[in-house]
């Protein structure tokens, strides 16, 4: 169906993008019936144009009848365009059915697109998208950005009680307290969830109410329709990170929670990425934009779900004939006057835009396949990390309530938490391999330390494999000290260290391995840290995570051997930021005034 307002030539499909902003996706399912969705879609779209001073679209035509597809284009003011367009879904008439708007308007250089998709399967639930982006035509370089959330996705979200599997999509955060972690729990666990969690603490001796407004608040500003936000109460936060030793969050420190969480392993505790408090009262506007880039990522590179994957391309609609001066052409189509022939000129028409669409189809369908494709190879690589934790997983699921897990409740084991669980499971296979003789041994079995991630560059640890005289006895008291910084990790992430690295090694809790104290050091002297030259040398490698610069100073080391060379081993302990330990310097003693 053709509306009987033309679009003018400016309105008219623009040219391919020179380049575009990060665009925005949402994707969330509603309760609400297939066609009561598309009429909330449509009183929204066009309250928010009537406030933008467009003209109001007409009724849209009744869609109910389930007709192969449909497509109309109306001008709403200068260069305003809103293409309509429904049918069934690819695979037959029982596939399901499909409504969607896209609503063109200017912008400066360019053109915004918002895109409005409802889809619904057979028997299946009703599935919403919204899209947002911007297609810049000048010539001009730009400074790459973000489009940022559409005001239609924060009026939505209530309206269409809006969900992700088991979880509601709020616009806003949502305190939980004690008795809702257990719920907090099932949705992060749930194999359904598709858009990440993000749940924040509060600092302890702060008010709650203050956190939230002036902190929270303003942190999940660009997260609307892109990831479920949650807010720890201090009664919540005992009960969360007692559940989840190995993917807990406190001191106001922010966790993103993605999608597959796996409780019972520390491996996977490393890939949800916490925003630490420090960072955030820094400079929050910055924070905020570091908490919606891995939302923004997912949202893009996640796969559709089947009945938004079988929505053919907007046809667009052909041109339609109009008398000009005793000859016809194109309306609006600026293709200047037709040919003797227009019934035939339209037929080429059609034809041409019959290739294109086929074209356009085949393109979405193979960025499907890829996405897919790279979804479970990433599956695969995250199994193939955690293989070796085999049996400590089927261990510790044990000590978790199965609710946690999304499976049938098991016992817990008798007197043994996850992390001694874990102690143990290292301890009992046959024939593990001792401490390595050599750095070279070392470095390839650092993969046995989950919450350690080395920066640095390996030459320098491996030149010390020529040094003949104490090679041996210094990888083996780097190794003792790796194991140390381990274990220390492990507790500091669940906010039962103590204190320190230097603490931990002075009060060695029972079952760990003991790290010398003497050999244990806080930082460097004043002197060090005031030369131009040595502080330049331990400002070592960290990731953008940690600090914008990808650098950070290592003052804390450990002392793996001495004499003149006397090899040394830095660090930086984030554990109450990003949760992990960067060793960022295995080698000999770097510059100071007692060394040449």
């Amino acid at each position: 169906m053709t509306s009987d307002r033309s679009p003018s030539p400016a309105g008219a499909d623009l040219p391919g993008p020179r380049s575009s902003a990060t665009p925005y996706r949402m994707t969330v399912t509603t309760a609400l019936p297939h066609a009561e969705a598309v009429a909330l879609a449509d009183e929204q779209l066009a309250s928010w144009l009537k406030q933008e001073g467009c003209d109001e679209p007409p009724p849209t035509p009744d869609t109910r009848s389930g007709a192969s597809p449909a497509v109309e284009r109306l001008c709403l003011g200068e260069r305003v365009l809103l293409d309509r367009d429904h049918g069934p879904l690819r695979g037959g008439p029982g596939a399901g059915r499909y409504d969607r708007r896209r609503l063109r308007t200017p912008a400066p250089h360019g053109t915004r697109q918002l895109t409005l998709t409802v889809a619904t399967g057979a028997g299946g639930p009703t599935w919403f998208r919204l899209e947002a982006e911007t297609h810049h035509t000048g010539s001009g370089v730009r400074t790459p950005c973000r489009v940022p959330v559409p005001e239609l996705a924060r009026t939505l979200l209530p309206l269409l009680d809006a969900a992700d599997g088991p979880a509601a999509v709020h616009p806003a955060p949502r305190v939980i307290t004690a008795d809702e972690v257990d719920g907090l729990i099932d949705e992060l666990c749930d194999p359904e969830r598709r858009l990440p969690t993000v749940v924040a603490s509060v600092p302890v001796n702060l008010p709650l109410d203050d956190w939230v407004e002036q902190v929270v608040r303003p942190l999940c500003r660009q997260l609307p329709g892109l990831a479920t936000a949650y807010v720890l109460d201090p009664g919540a936060r005992t009960g969360f990170n007692v559940a989840l030793e190995y993917h807990t969050v406190y001191g106001g420190a922010v966790r993103t929670y993605l999608p597959e969480v796996d409780p019972a392993s520390r491996q996977d505790g490393a890939r949800h990425p916490v925003l630490a408090r420090g960072r955030i009262e820094q400079d929050l506007r910055r924070a905020a934009g570091l908490l919606a880039r891995e939302p923004r990522r997912l949202a893009a590179d996640q796969p559709l779900p089947p009945p938004l994957a079988a929505v053919p391309v907007l046809r667009v609609p052909p041109p339609r004939l109009r008398p000009t001066a005793g000859r016809t052409s194109p309306a609006g189509a600026g293709l200047g006057d037709m040919q003797a022939d227009p019934a035939a000129e339209l037929a080429a028409l059609a034809r041409e835009e019959q290739q294109d669409r086929a074209e356009q189809q085949a393109r979405a369908d193979e960025l499907e396949r890829v996405r897919r494709t790279l979804r479970l190879e990433r599956r695969d690589r995250g199994q193939g990390r955690d293989g070796h934790e085999g049996r400590l997983r089927t261990a510790t699921r044990g000590a978790l309530s199965g609710r946690h897990c999304g499976g049938p409740a098991a016992a817990p084991l008798p007197g043994a938490g996850p992390a001694a669980v874990a102690r143990r499971a290292a301890a009992q296979p046959s024939g593990c391999p001792g401490k390595p003789s050599t750095f070279t041994e070392l470095l390839a079995r650092l993969a046995e330390f989950p919450l350690l991630t080395f920066t640095g560059d390996q030459k320098s640890a491996l030149a010390l494999d020529g040094l003949q005289c104490a090679g041996a006895g210094w990888a083996r008291l780097a190794w003792d000290g790796l194991t140390a910084l381990q274990e220390y990790a492990e507790a500091a992430v669940r906010g039962a260290a103590g204190g320190d690295f230097k603490q931990w090694c002075e009060h060695t809790p029972d079952g760990c391995h003991r790290f010398p104290p003497r050999k244990a050091v806080r930082g460097e002297s004043r002197t060090v840290f005031s030369h131009t030259k040595w502080k330049r040398e331990r400002m070592l490698p960290v990731p953008e995570c940690v600090d914008a610069s990808r650098r950070a100073f290592m003052g804390a080391h450990l002392r793996i051997g001495g004499g003149r060379t006397a090899p040394r081993l830095h660090y930086l302990d984030d554990c109450s930021g990003s949760g992990r330990i960067y060793v960022g310097y295995i080698g000999l003693h770097l510059t100071n005034s007692r060394t040449n």
